[in-house]
């Protein structure tokens, strides 16, 4: 049972909630204790217990009862992360939704920034800075997060397309609801759920707004997070990105647009493959083929400016579906990336040995385009038209 708001608030946050007792009030305070004295009608909070198996249904149900501006929602079977959301959204009031994860937090003074600009220049999307926390307290400030640097008024995604390589997460965006609709926008079930989400919303987003501030505090290394789980399910990120190219081939197909998008689920695809944290061994070699798969189905038809360096090395060997070079690679620049940490050589080729980072998440967040080169030098296997 969920009770209704007497009046329709501005912003619906909505935190999806499984396996995370150890942080779950750190999360919902940062929301609630954050809203500022006169705005308790502007917000609504909806946690959404997905089923959780720890302590964190009762939980929420003790936090409801005594704070206004709380609503819960109890799911009879876990359906993950994506579904939960759905299932947050379909309760949701307000003009505006957030979706926030239950393991991480907001930093002061956020909630009164947000309403602020959201009223100001009332956007399709609102984007948010935010930091990196570790375990040890290390706060880090995510590599694209300089892309959200120097935007005033409102834009579109045409007049700042680096836009499109901040972090590709939906925690980090503010969505107006009828948008959301407009562009038949929901969460698909699986891994990987922000890909078909989050790009569509800055594809077809007419008002563009950026808060260039701290918005969200975005913990690292927690046991259970799937960046740092080993399964199969990491496959998913095939079918999430099949949906995506689906919907920009049906709604906004623009060869250029689909070459910026290419060259990203690429890039995504090699960083997981090439990290351990996230897949068996025995699974690599499948993945790396399916990955090739994808490419030979998507490249597009003018090829695509590939990323200089090493990167793109690695983008060519999808492209041939050569396994045995690419690891042959891998292992070769993990060990020289031993060996540079360990002191042991040196050599200002530091950058060579390229982070395991999602795209939008660390050391490929931007992955620097084809760096110069003219259109004349764009031969067959520079543009990824490959053999």
């Amino acid at each position: 049972m969920v009770n209704e708001p007497t009046h329709a608030p501005l912003l619906s946050i909505v935190v999806p909630v499984y396996g995370v007792e150890a942080y779950l009030y750190q999360c919902l305070e940062s929301i609630r204790a954050d809203i500022p004295a006169g705005e308790s009608d502007a917000v609504e909070l909806i946690a959404v217990d997905d089923a959780s198996p720890d302590g964190c249904g009762d939980m929420l149900r003790s936090y409801a009862v005594s704070r206004d501006g709380v609503r819960v929602v109890h799911l009879s079977s876990n359906v993950g992360l994506g579904l939960a959301r759905n299932a947050g959204l379909d309760v949701a009031t307000g003009r505006y939704v957030w979706f926030v994860d239950s393991d991480d937090w907001l930093p002061p003074g956020t909630i009164a920034a947000v309403l602020d600009r959201l009223r100001q220049h009332q956007p399709d999307v609102l984007m948010l800075d935010h930091l990196r926390v570790h375990e040890d307290g290390r706060r880090e400030v995510d590599a694209s997060s300089p892309l959200l640097r120097g935007i005033t008024g409102v834009t579109r995604l045409a007049d700042q397309p680096q836009l499109l390589r901040v972090q590709h997460t939906a925690w980090n965006k503010v969505v107006r609801r009828d948008f959301m609709d407009e562009l038949e926008l929901r969460f698909f079930p699986g891994w990987y759920e922000d890909i078909p989400f989050s790009h569509p919303l800055l594809i077809g987003a007419e008002k563009i707004s950026v808060l260039d501030r701290v918005c969200y505090l975005y913990r690292q290394g927690r046991q259970g997070a799937i960046t740092s789980t080993r399964s199969g399910r990491h496959f998913d990120a095939f079918a999430q990105y099949e949906r995506l190219l689906d919907w920009v081939a049906r709604k906004h197909p623009d060869e250029r647009l689909q070459a910026e998008l290419f060259e990203l689920m690429i890039s995504h695809y090699l960083v997981v493959v090439g990290n351990d944290g996230r897949l068996h061994p025995h699974l690599r070699r499948d993945f790396f083929h399916r990955a090739a798969a994808h490419y030979r189905r998507y490249l597009p038809t003018g090829g695509y400016p590939l990323p200089p360096g090493v990167a793109g090395l690695k983008h060519r060997l999808v492209g041939r579906g050569d396994w045995v070079a690419y690891s042959a690679l891998r292992q070769a620049h993990r060990v020289a990336g031993r060996l540079r940490r360990s002191g042991t050589v040196g050599g200002a080729d530091g950058g060579s040995v390229a982070a395991d980072e999602d795209p939008g998440r660390g050391a490929s967040a931007g992955p620097t385009r084809d760096g110069g080169l003219t259109p004349e030098r764009h031969d067959a296997l520079a543009v990824g038209r490959l053999p």
